[in-house]
């Protein structure tokens, strides 16, 4: 039997006087695992794509006994949740034209998949205020990580696993730089915040992890992709967090701390001043540089993209099409890969202009589900981690890569539900007020 398990009580449940019931069949006990399991899958991920997976395939078991269907497919109305719903059936239909074998299409559907979580993350957690416990999970684990990739830096052998980059314990750094960066401007305001209630010390500790991420990310190893959306969150804060002439005084103290840094660590010239070199040898000889990749990427993803504009060539076509092009090439201009590093270009190869359509409104209905909250901390880290994947997404196909997309649809997810969840109760109250 489904649980009928409403906002307003579903916390607060007991059972009906004289009942007895085993303690795991008590919906309160239920919603609390869920919860539990959430933490578990945000602390997981900085870690292991292995452990990601299966935590949130037992979230989704434990999920189950505690739906309320009627109120869950009425949610599904929201745009919040209604849109990645919307992609991945665009994801499924896609596969009727494409010409791709079939290997390929249900491969294609993959990185779409993982949306469907978001309006059930949404869901479930307009039902529970224990939406904080997954932040926490993941700027805990995030601090860890940190600690250890100073530990790698000066002993390589620590590493956990073998990585090509100094300073990254697991993963890689482009992974690295999304999560420190998140957690920089998500305790930010709670900083703030924790000043002005005289708590200094949590204050303290909250500034000193900003600091400390910061410098892993400045002097250690950081993406690319890193310095252009850290400058652009920085603003939003402003905007969101300052007045006119605070604001002011951020850009100032942000240009003069840029240019200290700037003149102190020789891994940030180093690769900034890449950018120039990698571009250089990619126009001269078609070497096959970073930044030269990307721009061939996207050059033949635009042409594919202009010869089916309105619906695309079909879900897993990407890297058929790369082949193809691929043929009797040399250089960069033969490299063959399904993922043209540009959300909106994987997007409009496989589906078109539809597709981006759907991609477009989903970032905004995100980013409107925020906007209003954007000075409750539920409501500015939904808010970072959409213009965070906005933005790193035109230079990667972040919502779709496993680790940054996942980022995204549990930040979304929980974020979304806790917002909507003090928006219900704020309504409440007025009403009975009234």
């Amino acid at each position: 039997m489904t649980a009928n398990l409403s906002p307003a009580t579903v916390e607060g449940f007991k059972a009906p006087s004289g009942a007895v019931r085993p303690w795991w069949r008590d919906p309160a006990v239920q919603v609390r695992s869920v919860d539990v399991i959430a933490a578990m899958v945000a602390a997981s991920l900085p870690w292991s794509t292995s452990a990601t997976g299966i935590l949130m395939t037992l979230w989704v078991i434990a999920l189950v006994p505690t739906l309320d269907w009627r109120a869950l497919l009425q949610s599904f109305g929201r745009p919040a949740s209604a849109l990645p719903l919307v992609f991945l059936a665009l994801a499924v239909v896609g596969t009727l034209w494409s010409d791709s074998a079939w290997s390929a299409r249900l491969h294609g559907i993959n990185p779409v998949a993982k949306l469907a979580a978001i309006p059930l993350l949404i869901y479930h957690f307009e039902r529970t205020s224990r939406g904080l416990w997954v932040f926490a999970a993941f700027v805990v684990s995030c601090a860890l990580l940190m600690v250890l990739s100073w530990a790698v830096l000066l002993a390589p052998s620590l590493k956990i696993v073998a990585t090509p980059s100094d300073g990254v314990p697991v993963k890689n750094y482009i992974d690295q730089s999304q999560e420190f960066a998140l957690c920089m401007f998500a305790l930010a305001p709670q900083a703030v915040a924790f000043g002005r209630e005289r708590r200094l010390a949590l204050a303290a500790g909250c500034a000193a992890l900003i600091a400390a991420f910061f410098a892993n990310m400045m002097f250690v190893v950081s993406a690319r992709t890193a310095l252009i959306y850290m400058p652009v969150l920085l603003v939003l804060y402003g905007l969101v967090h300052l007045r006119a002439r605070a604001m002011a005084a951020l850009i100032v103290a942000a240009l003069v701390c840029g240019a200290v840094v700037w003149s102190a660590s020789p891994y940030l010239r180093e690769r900034v001043g890449a950018v120039a070199t990698e571009y250089q040898a990619y126009h001269d000889s078609n070497a096959g540089t970073s930044t030269g990749e990307r721009l061939e990427y996207w050059r033949k993803s635009a042409k594919f993209v202009a010869d089916a504009p309105a619906f695309g060539n079909g879900t897993g076509s990407t890297k058929d099409l790369f082949i193809q092009d691929a043929v009797g090439k040399s250089g960069v201009s033969a490299e063959v890969i399904g993922n043209p590093h540009n959300q909106t270009l994987n997007v409009a190869v496989q589906w078109g202009l539809l597709g981006v359509l759907v991609l477009y409104a989903m970032w905004v209905a995100h980013g409107l589900l925020f906007r209003p909250a954007a000075t409750t901390l539920a409501g500015w880290i939904g808010l970072v981690v959409v213009v965070q994947n906005v933005v790193s997404s035109l230079l990667n196909s972040h919502l779709f890569d496993f680790h940054e997309g996942w980022m995204y649809v549990l930040g979304v997810g929980v974020a979304g539900g806790t917002v909507l969840r003090r928006r219900v109760a704020a309504g409440a109250r007025r009403t009975s007020a009234s």
